[in-house]
């Protein structure tokens, strides 16, 4: 089973290839996703890599979380689930529409 893996603090010039290549020292990477601004497509400066496994996964975070890549401390650890977002907030200002 795949484990997913936040990777933050990226320098905006680092691409996905880069992530691929460090990761790889850690074990299989099943993919990798760095995160763009949808309007600009400039990187946000965070990524979310898969590894294969929980064990490359804890051995990534161990030996890259603190390291650095394009002069950048990289944030290296589990991933947390995504929030639910729908909780109301894209109704939340209809409601307090006046017409």
């Amino acid at each position: 089973m795949e484990v997913k893996i936040y990777v933050g603090n990226l320098s905006y010039t680092t691409t996905e290839d880069d992530l691929r290549t460090l990761f790889a020292k850690a074990g299989g990477v099943a993919s990798v996703a760095l995160i763009k601004d949808r309007d600009t497509g400039a990187s946000k400066g965070f990524a979310f890599i898969e590894m294969n496994t929980q064990a490359e996964a804890q051995k990534a975070i161990s030996m890259l979380n603190g390291s650095n890549l394009n002069d950048r401390e990289l944030k290296v650890n589990l991933a947390r689930p995504r929030e639910d977002r729908s909780n109301g907030s894209s109704n939340r200002n209809q409601s307090n529409r006046r017409y």
